[in-house]
């Protein structure tokens, strides 16, 4: 089963990985604040990723990381 995790602490909140997932389980948690001040992205429904990694292709910031 993939896995992705996310950097919350270097997210800048850019949201360019949630136009991309084709499952729409990536999201941005609007419930934290990180260290710089931005709600960082996270995966809402692990389960349903088929880890095709567009969102960690698509981050500028390579907060991203899907293992398979």
């Amino acid at each position: 089963m993939p896995k992705v995790t996310f950097r919350t602490d270097r997210c800048k909140g850019c949201g360019l990985c949630t136009t991309v997932c084709p499952k729409k389980i990536v999201v941005m948690d609007y419930d934290i604040i990180n260290e710089k001040g931005f709600h960082p992205a996270t995966v809402k429904e692990q389960e349903k990723c088929i880890g095709c990694a567009f969102c960690a292709t698509m981050c500028p910031d390579c907060v991203i990381k899907v293992e398979r």
